[in-house]
């Protein structure tokens, strides 16, 4: 597909009630039309079967809608993992919200199957001064490394992740209380004892204490793990 005609798609998708919605939850975005995500990801995957090389190479950035499409479309597309990667690399400077943040990395699964070259594309943003850099690692790990293997580096890798802005910390609160359900004893160790700042580490219990995963009696020993 040209420009032209994805650019077409998006204005006939577009609602103007949704856009307004939209703008009000991710703040700081890139300028919106107002086109559900699913809407977006029908043509990422549909992209991803035809020439998604040449749309990536010429690919717009005017909206969030074109941002978040490059995202999917390099989640959704077969390629040597290698190159993959140099394609997501190009693409994370172009990331200026949580939305599109979360979508690319849950989208890119292919990460399931090669985690030693993922994992060390990862590690290369460890200590980005970008933000959404380091929610990106945070959020990759949450989707792709929470396995028996990887645990111990994955909590390592969190304590690590040391930019100030509100959505680096979300992202690790979150992937602690993704991990918490999936190994409560390991990740409860972890809670115990880290390196997290203090507004991180209230995050990721707050988390815990509103997730439908955790049992009352988890929770009630989570309350009482609050940093005074």
């Amino acid at each position: 597909m040209t420009n032209e005609e994805i650019r077409r798609y998006f204005e006939e998708e577009a609602e103007d009630g949704f856009r307004k919605f939209t703008s009000g939850l991710i703040l700081g975005s890139d300028l919106i039309l107002g086109v559900r995500v699913p809407k977006i990801r029908a043509l990422a995957k549909r992209i991803a079967k035809e020439d998604w090389r040449a749309y990536l190479a010429g690919a717009r950035d005017d909206f969030y809608e074109e941002i978040m499409l490059q995202g999917l479309v390099i989640g959704y597309a077969k390629g040597e993992i290698n190159e993959m990667l140099s394609w997501a690399r190009g693409f994370l400077p172009k990331i200026h919200d949580w939305s599109v943040n979360d979508a690319f990395c849950s989208t890119f699964k292919t990460a399931r199957k090669h985690r030693p070259q993922v994992w060390d594309f990862l590690m290369e943003y460890k200590d980005s001064p970008r933000e959404f850099e380091q929610r990106v690692v945070a959020v990759m790990l949450m989707n792709h490394f929470l396995t028996e293997e990887y645990l111990d580096r994955v909590f390592d890798v969190w304590n690590e992740l040391k930019n100030p802005g509100y959505y680096r910390k979300m992202g690790v609160a979150w992937g602690i209380a993704t991990a918490y359900a999936k190994f409560p004893p390991e990740t409860h160790e972890f809670l115990l004892e880290n390196d997290l700042d203090d507004e991180t580490y209230h995050m990721a219990i707050r988390k815990l204490l509103e997730s439908y995963r955790i049992s009352g009696e988890q929770k009630e020993i989570l309350r009482n793990m609050k940093r005074t």
